[in-house]
């Protein structure tokens, strides 16, 4: 049985301080990397008993956030460096006329990419998905007239929310909610099946009527190239084809220097891509070599970061490919500009996201690697390793009033509570296991209950809410994280509001 009872320290009030100022300062659309910083030298010192302490807790936790993000990182410069070369060549011009035919609107596109991201992340988990629906399909998106951050709302939505959150095909999520819950993996997802539909239903469907008028600009939209200005996402902006800067209620500036470059370039392309014979092959061979890595990972049953790490290598395999056959003598050089390009586009999205997510992380298990094994334990007056914002969750659940509709309320609660270090799978075995004692408690269905905080826990911590949770996505699509993460935040609230009255009919 769960043990309830912790002992809340001041370093857990000063810790969930630091939690409610940065979801502050987000709610003021304001950036929180300096908040952050200012939390982890608090907490250094607070915890470790000196002002050097908190100087070197800084430094520990963004090394410690860096190499969380490490993965992810390498993946976004890869795929990064593929499409500058698929850009260059003009492949991508190839690529996009046979898709012209079927994503011939922008809430056309939007459904079609959303479906195909839910499609791939069931069979391959949405990391590898994001890689490979955005390499191949997220060109042909923004060419219908979609935006980028509309494309990265449709990815994230259906793959990391809700992919990830039911995973009926992998059952990652369901096996771990199930052992730590004493049921079966088949009991979660065949008595959690109602709630898991109506959470993605409610959401996507939400999602699209809330934002239908915001999907398209006025004229198409062509994705961002990985070298774009960061200055046009913090600052709100999309660009189309002819140079025109969107600003998110739609407003347009002409920049004519930009408009004339941009079109001489599109021009350049579209004449390349019809007559290079480099263009051609590799329009034919991208696909065919993602469409390969798919197949390898349903008959090796390839999973997770062994998923991610084919379909990198996949990418910077077919950008040196492509280099070798275009540039033949320069394609040394070019290789390195494209690999440069990539980390260089890759370091700029995650750099405020290291600090973010470094605070983060100290809430959960890395804090005994940021504050140094069994002494972040006993700093925490805990023999639990869960980290901070595991003990606010357990002593939330040994403090709430037991009847089974506030215990159904408890689990979101404490799901959401778990997410927030942008993991979704941590609070996992926390949520199981307080599913099966006070749902046994008060007699209510302990899978619903289980299925209702790995919703909750995996759509917060997977990637939806937490703009550290959801890089990938915003990377591909070369959209502002803090912005996804505002965009899908009303609908995520209208779907957990839908799953907790579906779970109170069926406890």
């Amino acid at each position: 049985m769960l043990e309830t009872m912790t002992v809340l320290t001041p370093l857990h009030y000063l810790y969930l301080i630091g939690v409610v100022v940065i979801l502050s300062v987000m709610i003021l659309r304001k950036d929180t990397p300096a908040v952050c910083i200012a939390f982890l030298f608090l907490l250094g010192a607070a915890g470790m008993g000196s002002i050097f302490g908190g100087i070197q807790t800084i430094f520990s936790a963004i090394v410690y956030a860096a190499k969380e993000f490490m993965e992810v990182i390498a993946t976004i410069a890869l795929v990064t460096a593929l499409s500058k070369c698929l850009g260059d060549l003009g492949s991508d011009y190839l690529l996009m006329r046979p898709m012209s035919h079927v994503m011939k609107s922008p809430s056309v596109t939007w459904w079609i990419l959303g479906l195909t991201m839910l499609l791939f992340s069931l069979f391959l988990w949405p990391s590898p998905s994001v890689a490979l629906v955005g390499a191949i399909m997220l060109p042909f998106a923004v060419k219908a007239g979609l935006r980028p951050l509309a494309a990265a709302m449709a990815m994230n939505l259906f793959g990391h929310g809700i992919a990830l959150s039911y995973d009926v095909v992998i059952q990652g999520a369901p096996a771990i909610s199930a052992g730590s819950a004493g049921v079966t993996t088949s009991q979660i997802l065949t008595e959690g099946r109602p709630v898991f539909l109506v959470m993605g239903a409610a959401t996507v469907i939400s999602a699209f009527l809330i934002h239908r008028k915001a999907l398209s600009a006025p004229q198409a939209l062509t994705a961002g190239k990985a070298g774009s200005s960061g200055d046009d996402r913090s600052s709100g902006e999309e660009r189309s084809a002819d140079g025109r800067r969107f600003t998110d209620d739609g407003r347009s500036a002409e920049d004519p220097q930009t408009a004339g470059s941009r079109r001489a370039a599109k021009n350049k392309t579209a004449e390349h891509a019809t007559t290079g014979p480099a263009a051609l092959a590799m329009a034919i061979a991208t696909p065919l070599a993602f469409l390969a890595d798919i197949v390898a990972m349903l008959l090796l049953d390839l999973k997770g970061n062994d998923a991610t790490s084919l379909v990198s290598g996949t990418a910077i395999l077919l950008m040196c490919a492509g280099s070798l056959a275009a540039f033949r003598s320069a394609s040394l050089e070019k290789i390195t500009g494209y690999l440069t390009d990539g980390f260089l586009f890759a370091i700029r999205i995650f750099a405020p996201v290291i600090a973010i997510g470094a605070f983060f992380f100290l809430g959960g298990e890395g804090i005994s690697q940021i504050m140094g094994g069994r002494e972040a334990i006993e700093l925490l007056g805990s023999t639990s390793t869960g980290g901070i914002m595991n003990d606010w969750a357990v002593w939330l659940a040994g403090h709430a009033p037991l009847n089974r509709y506030l215990i159904a309320a408890l689990l979101l609660a404490v799901g959401a509570l778990t997410g927030l270090d942008g993991s979704g799978f941590s609070g996992l075995p926390l949520t199981g296991s307080l599913a099966h004692t006070l749902g046994t408690a008060v007699g209510a269905s302990v899978p619903v209950l289980a299925a209702l905080g790995q919703i909750a826990a995996i759509f917060v911590g997977g990637g939806t809410i937490v703009p550290w949770g959801l890089i990938p996505v915003a990377a591909i699509c070369d959209v502002s994280p803090l912005k996804l993460a505002r965009k899908n935040l009303l609908p995520v609230l209208i779907g957990f509001f839908a799953a907790f009255v579906t779970a109170c009919f069926l406890l």
